[in-house]
Formats: structure tokens, C-alpha cells, sequence
């Protein structure tokens, strides 16, 4: 461990240097030292700031104080930030746009700084010896490559959307108030099936943000080199930017544990989530939370995954649970799929009843009472919704009627009536 008040005298050579901001205060700097190690430390004007904006909770310890000693990490980022850079084929296409290596995360997380999600903003170091060594294959892109700084199942964009209907990728993907969730070239209808779980979710009481559908050729400025698809696209609303352009800071339950993007599926349980939540956010933000939960076995979404859950600073400091997103009917696509992570010790839907929500309660230190009201009212939300929209989503019978089915065939909607 690395103590940050004593940085200077116990730090290798850097060979290179980002600087850190939460919107406009500056939190620190990231070091690229030799053999490709990195170090985050937090710079003493954030320390001593006591209304300082909060970067993660992964920064805090049990009593609430900022934990100022942090790790070096060979090729990868520290686990706050490598979980602000894409993942799969995306990170891929744009490492090969920006002639880097995948796994080098400074330089990626160089190229999108101005970018990332939430308030988190990246800057190099200028006017130093550390610039001049900069890797060369980082500003050889051209001026109007796409940056992206969002993944998943689909690609997507950060995009703004025209009075006309139709959407435009800003060249250099900044500053854009929307995702667009192209179709995939692998499965049928995904855009249609997130679109009918988001519209189910919000008839159903759940937060979601602003969404539509939109035809793929109305989105203009896509990449030559993107394969050109057909049909409809999703569009989202972006929570973590505002109408007047300003950033709000936001985190994944990844980076609230301290994990990296590849450990999103292990490790942690619904329970310790729930836990988080409570300690948190309060009943707001653990009800919450519940009632997404149940929604997910409802209809099948075996992928909330710990980067599919994530933590608002509306204020800067204190968090609450962002609105609901990637709400995808996996089982659809995944044969025998299941939930991301554990609930009460298993993942499997069907074997999921009202005492695994109970031993949820009790890990949380939370009301099982408040629980099992909140179960309950949710199933007979979704089962509202359900009867109200099915026939009006944009979905093959044939997806309707698994979905119904499934629904009906979960324990947890038998026990809990």
C-alpha cells in the first residue's frame, strides 16, 4: 500500500500523467509508471475539502472517511476507473480506431476522457516531461472518430436527438443526452424487447428514463465501418446528463465493491446489493431495488449484472439508485439462462420463493416485513401491467407468449399471493 501524503518520496518514475475531475474539482491524478503499472492518488486539495464531491464508496471506509492508500495495478486501471471503459467488441473497435492495444487502460482511458459516464472527466498532463512520452498511437486518430464510452449487448452511442425525430452521433461522441442501442447482428429483436420491458417497467411503478424506438436509417453519422443494420434502434434517455448540458456524477455496483468489469458476475449477491442500498439510499432506494429485482425474475432478465445497477449524485455527495436500464428478456436468447448473481444463495428462477427475499432482509439488517409487502405489491403491479400492455408490444407472438408463461411458472409468483 501507498500512502498518498507521502507520494513523493516513495514513487517510482512516471512516465506519464491524467488528471482526475468530478465536473470541474479536481479529485486527483492517475500515474503511469514503468512496465505499465498505475497509481491513483487523491490530490490534497480533495482531501481536505470537507464538501468534497463523492468519486465512490469504494473510497470509503466503515466509518464514512475517505481512504487515501491505493494499489498499484499492472496494465489495468484501478477498478473505478477500468469500469468507466467498454467492455467486449467495443473496446475492441475502438483500441484498433485508436491504434492501442485493449488491455492498455491509461491510454484508452486517455482517449475517452471527456467522454465517461457520470461527472467523472479526464485530462492529460500538458506543458510537462511526462507529455512529451505520451505513446504516440493515441493521437493518431482522426478528428472525427467516434469515442465511445458505453457497452453491452448491443452497440451503442452517446447521441443527440433532433427536434426532427431523428438522431445524430456527435463526431466525437461528446456531449450527446442519449444512448442508441443499435440491432443486433446475432439476435432478433433486441431493441424491440428492451423498448416493451422499459414500457412494462414504468406501467408497473418502476423509474426508467425517457426512451422511444426509432428507425436505424434516421440515425445519421454512424461509422463507415459499423456494420449498417436495419430496422429499429433504442434510444434512452441519458440520467447522468442534464437539459442544460451538466454532468451528474453516477457509479456501478462494480465499482462500489472495488471489482473489475470482468468480476460483474461474481463475488457478490443480491443480498449485499440490498445491503448497500439500505445503508445508503433508505427505504427509497432499497424498495426500489426490490421491485426491479422481482421485475428481472418476472420476465426473465438474467443479466443485472453489478454493472447493470448504479448509484446517482444528484447533489455530488449522497447517493440514490439511479433509474432502472438494460432491461432485456435474456431467457429469450439464453437457453436455461439465469440470474446474474445470487439471491438467497441460488440463481436459478424457479427456485427463487418469498424466503429467499427474507434471507435478503435479514443479510441487509432490513424490515422482512417491509420486504415481503414490497414483493408483493410488486408482483401484483407486474401482473397489472402485464394484462394491460402485452398485446401492444412490439414483440412476435411467439416472445409474448414465452414471457407469459414464464411469469406464470415462477415459484415466487405462486408462494407470494
Amino acid at each position: 500500500m501507498i500512502n498518498n501524503t507521502n507520494k513523493t518520496n516513495s514513487l517510482p518514475p512516471i512516465k506519464n500523467t491524467l488528471r482526475v475531475y468530478l465536473n470541474q474539482t479536481l479529485v486527483g491524478t492517475i500515474s503511469r509508471l514503468q512496465d505499465d503499472r498505475n497509481l491513483f492518488l487523491f490530490d490534497q486539495s480533495y482531501i481536505r475539502n470537507p464538501k468534497r464531491p463523492t468519486l465512490s464508496l469504494s473510497f470509503k471506509d466503515t466509518d464514512g472517511e475517505l481512504i487515501t492508500e491505493n494499489k498499484i495495478t499492472k496494465t489495468q486501471l484501478p477498478p473505478f476507473f477500468s469500469n468507466l471503459l467498454p467492455e467486449g467488441y467495443l473496446r475492441d473497435y475502438l483500441a484498433t480506431k485508436q491504434n492501442i492495444k485493449p488491455q492498455r487502460e491509461f491510454f484508452l482511458l486517455m482517449a475517452l476522457g471527456q467522454d465517461l459516464p457520470g461527472a467523472t472527466r479526464i485530462e492529460s498532463v500538458t506543458g510537462t516531461d511526462a507529455e512529451q512520452t505520451v505513446d504516440k498511437t493515441v493521437v493518431t486518430h482522426k478528428s472525427d472518430d467516434l469515442r465511445f464510452s458505453l457497452a453491452g449487448i448491443q452497440l451503442k452511442f452517446s447521441a443527440v436527438m433532433e427536434t426532427s425525430g431523428g438522431l445524430t452521433i456527435p463526431d466525437q461522441g461528446i456531449g450527446g443526452a442519449w444512448i442508441v442501442k443499435l440491432p443486433s447482428n446475432v439476435f432478433a429483436n433486441v431493441p424491440q424487447a428492451e423498448y416493451s420491458m422499459l414500457k412494462l417497467a414504468r406501467e408497473a411503478g418502476i423509474e426508467v428514463p425517457e426512451f422511444k424506438l426509432v428507425p436505424t436509417k434516421k440515425i445519421h453519422n454512424l461509422p463507415d465501418d459499423i456494420p449498417q443494420t436495419i430496422g429499429d434502434s433504442l434510444a434512452v434517455k441519458r440520467f447522468d446528463r442534464l437539459e442544460n448540458g451538466k454532468r451528474v456524477h453516477m457509479e456501478d455496483f462494480a465499482q462500489v465493491f472495488g471489482l473489475q468489469p470482468n468480476d460483474k458476475y461474481k463475488h457478490v449477491s443480491y443480498d449485499q446489493i440490498a445491503k448497500v442500498l439500505w445503508l445508503e439510499t433508505g427505504e427509497n432506494g432499497f424498495t426500489q431495488f426490490i421491485q426491479r429485482l422481482v421485475f428481472s425474475l418476472a420476465v426473465g432478465n438474467g443479466d443485472m449484472h453489478l454493472k447493470n445497477w448504479s448509484l446517482l449524485y444528484k447533489d455530488g455527495i449522497n447517493p440514490t439508485l439511479s433509474p432502472a436500464y438494460d432491461l432485456v428478456p435474456t431467457f429469450l436468447y439464453v437457453h436455461n439462462d439465469n440470474l446474474a448473481l445470487n439471491l438467497g444463495k441460488t440463481k436459478d428462477f424457479n427456485q427463487i420463493n418469498l424466503d429467499n427475499f427474507k434471507r435478503l432482509a435479514a443479510r441487509a439488517m432490513a424490515p422482512e416485513r417491509l420486504v415481503t409487502h414490497t414483493v408483493k405489491t410488486s408482483i401484483a403491479r407486474i401482473q397489472q401491467a402485464w394484462e394491460s400492455l402485452h398485446q401492444d408490444l412490439p414483440l412476435p407472438d411467439v416472445d409474448i407468449k414465452k414471457i407469459e408463461k414464464h411469469m406464470e411458472s415462477l415459484p415466487l409468483f405462486k408462494t407470494a399471493r
